[in-house]
């Protein structure tokens, strides 16, 4: 779990080599000093910076950036060293911002080298300051922890140095700026844009990566560059101030991002006195796939973050008015008559105007976000793309496994038509709960339960389906148990096409031996690891991402079957093992609590709209809709069917081999 630090906050450290990212919307200049045991500085040997990036167990960025990536082996550190300060500086000289107040708050993570968050810590409340010591990274008792800092410096880098005990800061501050301005120096500007013939706003290419014109890219180049949620990282709330022209940043990197990324593809400028038109894969990232990855949770943070501030406005309003109301009741001079009306009329009045306003605000935002899903949409790889996408069209079984996977889409009740795809990362964390009890949704109470099981058990094959297709060809395997055989319809596009090794499992007897064959697997895999002997394992297993789909339960479990699921549940995600299971809640109740962990290890979603998801950052009730297939589309069956031709494939030249 990612620790979210405030000024003065420490975090320990789980390892020793890690990264240090850094996003601030603008070009900074990022460094590092190490510092003895009474935190000083000894001597410019002993600093990182643009032109002396790399020393023993630290590297930093050359030039100034948005987005940086420093490089930490804490194992690596002379014992002389006790800390490792972050610091952040503008760059001087240049024509840049010239105070951190200028720009939107510097967000920094710790993560591994997988980059996964350890702790993040946003700066807020800079100033005049030019400088600014991020994060320390210190060793305690033999054990590195990091710290929260944010102390900022109106004197700049010669101040900060200084501070830290470096005899020669203002000499150093010197051979840092003029580093750095030599390195932006040589930077090309990109020509101006210009309009073709067409009409068109064309843009120049920018450090060898084409930049992307207003119009939305299609599947072959959404397609092109193959990237959380953990998720997300399924994210964070983003630390962007807002941008001149309304309170959501869309000028991506500015939204908080996981990942550095070269010169992104700048938004298309709009009309006089318009934000500027959104581009896919405007985000920070090295490929396409990750910088759509990044733009998609960007958007879902924005449409939180606007959705949260209309909301706290209209309380506000309420608040208000409540309180000039109940002040002309209290007084019995103005509960009556001519005066008390005309306080009730103004009242009334003010909570009208503050709500206008703020939906004035948010109305704007959601044109913005509309505006930039309609161009997003289009260029989603198919690990992210919906069904009915051209992209599926196109589709070709991939050779990497890609960062994500979407399951459906969220939207809120301000903007309906405005849906927000939900992407988790992959290999799943945690496995999918599809619940096929009618819930308390307006859409489930039209359906009765005999019709929401076999729609639990449709969304359950098209999750199934989007996983198998978008791993390599051999590298994740399906199995099922239908006990009653109550999902045979359902499951055609799994069994007909032969993506399926076996057939899906009836009665008790083939529960008991799939979940003994796939218990098993996890015991030896888990031995294998924690004893550094995975060559030993036996040669006839299936090495690949196993998904168990469960439909029915808890027809055909009986006690010991209950606790080996609970087991792949908790232990199966570690070791590739994952579970599906396809339930009412309301079917297992005469197990009492035994199951409720079970339920707790699941990701929950509904083959119907449901407002059952909430975000840890503002608390929305999120409605919730599956990605399914388009109503007789064959879509499932045709993608299926080319995996298991590259299956037949694979293994005629494993032969060969």
């Amino acid at each position: 779990m990612t620790a979210e630090l405030v000024r003065g906050q420490n975090h320990p450290l789980p390892q020793t080599r890690l990264e240090v990212r850094i996003a601030a919307g603008k070009p900074v200049v990022a460094g590092a000093t190490l510092g003895d045991d009474q935190g000083k500085v000894r001597s410019a040997d002993w600093v990182a910076h643009p032109a002396a990036p790399q020393m023993p167990g630290l590297e930093v960025s050359r030039q100034a950036a948005a987005d940086h990536r420093l490089a930490v082996d804490l194992g690596a550190m002379p014992e002389a060293v006790h800390t490792v300060t972050v610091l952040l500086a503008l760059p001087t000289g240049v024509g840049g911002p010239v105070r951190f107040g200028g720009l939107a708050a510097p967000f920094v993570a710790v993560t591994d080298l997988d980059g996964d968050e350890i702790a993040t810590f946003t700066i807020t409340d800079l100033d005049a300051e030019s400088a600014v010591t991020a994060l320390e990274l210190y060793r305690r008792n033999g054990a590195w922890k990091v710290r929260a800092v944010g102390q900022g410096y109106a004197g700049g880098l010669a101040a900060m140095l200084h501070d830290q005990g470096l005899p020669e800061a203002a000499t150093l501050a010197t051979e840092i700026n003029d580093a750095v301005a030599r390195g932006m120096a040589r930077s090309l500007t990109p020509p101006a844009r210009a309009n073709g013939g067409d009409g068109r706003v064309r843009t120049a290419t920018t450090g060898g990566e084409p930049t992307q014109g207003a119009s939305a890219p299609g599947p072959a180049a959404a397609g092109a560059t193959p990237a959380p949620i953990g998720a997300p990282d399924p994210g964070g709330a983003d630390a962007s101030a807002a941008r001149s022209g309304g309170p959501v940043n869309y000028q991506h990197p500015g939204r908080r991002t996981t990942a550095p990324t070269p010169p992104p593809a700048a938004p298309q400028p709009g009309p006089q006195g318009q934000p500027p038109r959104p581009v896919a894969g405007d985000a920070a990232g090295w490929t396409m796939e990750e910088r759509l990855y990044n733009q998609v949770w960007g958007m879902f943070e924005d449409l939180a973050r606007s959705t949260a501030a209309y909301r706290s406005a209209v309380d506000f309003a309420d608040s208000r008015m409540d309180k000039e109301l109940d002040a002309v009741l209290s007084d019995p001079r103005t509960r009556v008559g001519p005066l008390a009306d005309a306080a009730r009329t103004e009242a009334r009045d003010k909570h009208t105007r503050l709500v206008e306003q703020a939906r004035a605000v948010l109305d704007r935002d959601l044109a913005q976000l509309v505006a930039e899903a309609e161009v997003v949409e289009p260029a989603l790889p198919p690990a992210y793309a919906r069904w009915s996408s051209p992209v599926w069209q196109a589709y070709e079984v991939p050779m990497e496994m890609p960062m994500a996977l979407r399951l459906g889409d969220l939207h809120l009740p301000e903007r309906t038509d405005l849906r927000i795809p939900m992407i988790v990362r992959l290999p799943l964390e945690r496995g999918l709960w599809v619940d096929s009890g009618r819930g308390g949704s307006s859409d489930a109470a039209m359906v009765d339960s005999t019709e929401m099981r076999r729609l639990a058990m449709e969304s359950a094959v098209a999750h199934a389906a989007r996983l198998i297709a978008v791993y390599p060809a051999g590298e994740f395997t399906v199995h099922v148990i239908d006990p009653a055989g109550a999902g045979a319809a359902a499951l055609t596009p799994l069994t007909s096409t032969g993506v399926l090794p076996e057939a899906p499992a009836l009665g008790a007897r083939g529960v008991a031996a799939v979940l003994a064959k796939l218990t098993q697997r996890v015991d030896l895999v888990q031995m294998a690891v924690r004893s550094g002997a995975v060559d030993a394992l036996p040669r006839d297993l299936d090495t690949a991402q196993q998904l168990l789909i469960v439909n029915d339960f808890p027809h055909g479990f009986d006690d010991r079957a209950v606790n080996q699921l609970r087991y792949l549940a908790d232990e199966g995600p570690s070791v590739g093992v994952h579970l599906m299971m396809v339930a009412d809640r309301e079917d297992a109740r005469a197990y009492g609590p035994v199951l409720d962990p079970l339920w707790r290890a699941l990701l929950r979603v509904t083959p119907v709209a449901d407002d059952h998801l909430a975000d840890p950052w503002v608390g929305h009730a999120w409605t919730f809709e599956p990605s399914l297939a388009p109503q007789g589309s064959e879509v499932l069956t045709r993608v299926l069917s080319q995996v298991t031709r590259a299956r037949e494939s694979y293994g005629e030249h494993d032969i060969a081999d």
